[in-house]
């Protein structure tokens, strides 16, 4: 029997002292209360939540639905954070065990507040794009941009939520981040380039240099844009190669947009000939003239452009007429066309004016031979001499 004693004494003692000096009478009654708060997230959430979410259905916007989708999963595990808070108080788990459960829990709260605000950076969207259309962006500019702002709004909150975390759990968070400042600076060495490309698609995007679908030249490449990457560029070549292009390298270039253009240029040089009299000069100026205006396919008001039809040189084998005006079109396929026409047309309006066009040639005049009469070509030479015998067999 004192053995028995003794062992149930044994037991009580166990008992009372349980877990982290706690009663384990109290840390099954504490496991049981976390228990039902887990297992109760269901019923907390179609009670709270499904009435947030009536309240939010019957508003005009959508936004207030996308938050509260975004705070949902916070909003049940705070429950489940509840439920462990108030399983430690039950338990009554004291000394230094209660400041390592302090630690936790403060921990798990500030995890949880992080969450819902990394999750509501995606509804809180519509404010950059607001912004990106205040800058003029459009497109495929504003997606790339949105997207780029939300990833490092995220990376900035997990950081922070790190950092708090780290806080709590006694960690010198100043000192970490000066560490991480010189990791932070020789990474940013190491990757210059990435980062002038990172900034330069920043520039081309905010400033609009070009847009996929548009011509572009530039010293080292020209043909269409295919798809403007935060990094790089993909140009489609005429010949229908494709060339990927660093964005630094880009914006330290000229870039010429064709896709820009209000207009597509005509600039000849009409060569007549010399023979050609002032009157047939003045027709012909006439005749371009009139055509171009009179054409609707040519934009000829003075405010947008400027049109020339003029006499322009006296060119070494031509008198050159200068045509210089514009289509009213930039589309490369139909001002070939309209181009064509017109060559045509000048043609038809040369060649009923009794001109012609000139070509390059020379002309060479001798006054004077330096050695004397110059001689006969054999064949004229034997054809004279036969002359004078028919002469004489005749006489």
């Amino acid at each position: 029997m004192e053995y028995l004693s003794s062992f149930w004494a044994e037991v009580v003692r166990v008992w009372n002292t349980g877990v982290f000096g706690a009663d384990l009478g109290a840390v099954f009654l504490g496991l049981l209360i976390l228990a039902i708060f887990v297992f109760g997230r269901g019923a907390f959430t179609r009670l709270i939540v499904g009435s947030l979410r009536r309240l939010t259905q019957r508003t005009s916007t959508d936004v207030d639905d996308m938050f509260l989708a975004a705070v949902e999963k916070p909003l049940r595990f705070v429950f489940v954070v509840i439920g462990l808070s108030v399983a430690v108080q039950v338990a009554g788990i004291d000394g230094r065990e209660q400041a390592w459960v302090g630690m936790l829990l403060r921990s798990l709260i500030a995890f949880t507040i992080f969450w819902a605000v990394y999750n509501i950076v995606e509804p809180l969207s519509f404010l950059i794009n607001r912004l990106l259309m205040r800058l003029h962006a459009t497109g495929q500019a504003r997606e790339a941009l949105r997207s780029f702002f939300l990833r490092l709004l995220r990376i900035v909150i997990i950081a922070l939520g790190i950092a708090a975390v780290l806080q709590e759990w006694g960690f010198n968070v100043a000192a970490v981040l000066g560490g991480l400042g010189l990791v932070g600076m020789a990474v940013a060495l190491a990757a210059k380039d990435i980062v002038s490309n990172l900034f330069s698609g920043l520039m081309i995007f905010l400033n609009r240099i070009f847009e996929t679908g548009n011509w572009i030249k530039t010293p080292g490449v020209e043909g269409v844009v295919e798809h403007v990457g935060l990094m790089t560029t993909q140009i489609r070549q005429f010949d229908k190669a494709l060339v990927t292009v660093a964005n630094s390298q880009l914006t330290n270039e000229p870039i010429t947009n064709y896709a820009r253009m209000t207009n597509r240029r005509i600039y000849w040089k009409i060569g007549l000939e010399y023979r050609t009299t002032q009157e047939q000069l003045r027709k012909v100026v006439a005749g371009i003239r009139d055509y171009i205006h009179d054409n609707d396919a040519f934009e000829t008001d003075p405010n947008k452009v400027s049109t020339f039809v003029v006499v322009d040189a006296f060119a070494g084998s031509s008198i050159d007429i200068m045509l210089y005006c514009f289509t009213k079109t930039t589309n490369w396929g139909e001002w070939l066309a309209i181009k064509e026409a017109l060559a045509l047309e000048i043609k038809e309006i040369v060649e009923s004016n009794g001109a012609g066009f000139a070509f390059p040639s020379t002309s060479l005049y001798i006054e004077q031979l330096p050695l004397g009469e110059a001689e006969a070509f054999p064949a004229v030479a034997a054809g004279l001499s036969k002359v004078p015998e028919q002469q004489a067999s005749g006489d």
